[in-house]
């Protein structure tokens, strides 16, 4: 049984000289850490991207949101398309090796992106989040259904604590994302070793 992965997402609200900071000091108990700055430039992520590097964490832990040639020209792990960006085709097809993952939401989404050659989903809002206050979230029914209809690996996101991340990763994910539960955590180090924790308690029960 594969270990799911833990994804940390940038707020778009921290500088980027604190998020690379927290970024740093938590990326040895994370999978990946995604770029999401929606407000910056390519040059401001470029920058973002090399305070990261400078501090120990590696490109392969990278992943640029929305922005493929950045992506591209600083050969990160990967990049994370949203429903305006570049269509999944023609990123595969320039760059069949950059990890390639697709923000959906909703199980005809999901399967457009995996038909389109995908490598994965980002689903949500599962949980109801400050980020999202208008919007209900999905839940984890949804979540489930969604999961069975496709074969490439779904990542949740949206509220996800440690207090209900056991849902999720019982509902068969591949991964879940974080954004603010972490990095304005006030201990992000000591926060992350929670939803570690209790990933790694599901994950042995289920073993059992």
């Amino acid at each position: 049984m594969v270990n799911p992965t833990i994804h940390v997402v940038s707020t778009g609200t921290q500088t980027l000289e604190t998020f690379s900071e927290i970024a740093s000091s938590i990326h040895v108990y994370v999978d990946f850490i995604h770029i999401r700055e929606k407000a910056r430039t390519a040059g401001e992520i470029a920058e973002c991207v090399s305070l990261l590097v400078e501090k120990g964490v590696p490109t392969e832990k990278l992943i640029i949101n929305d922005r493929v040639d950045v992506a591209a020209v600083l050969e990160t792990r990967g990049v994370q398309l949203a429903f305006h960006s570049l269509g999944v085709p023609e990123v595969k097809r320039t760059f069949p090796n950059m990890l390639v993952g697709k923000s959906v939401h909703s199980i005809e989404e999901a399967l457009v992106a995996e038909q389109q050659g995908a490598d994965y989903v980002l689903f949500g809002h599962i949980f109801a989040t400050t980020s999202k206050p208008d919007l209900y979230p999905r839940g984890v029914s949804q979540l489930k259904q969604l999961i069975n209809q496709v074969t490439i690996p779904v990542i949740a996101i949206g509220g996800i604590s440690p207090d209900n991340v056991g849902e999720v990763i019982e509902a068969g994910v591949s991964g879940v994302a974080v954004m603010s539960g972490i990095l304005q955590a006030e201990d992000p180090v000591a926060e992350v070793k929670k939803y570690r924790k209790r990933i790694e308690e599901v994950q042995h029960a289920n073993t059992l």
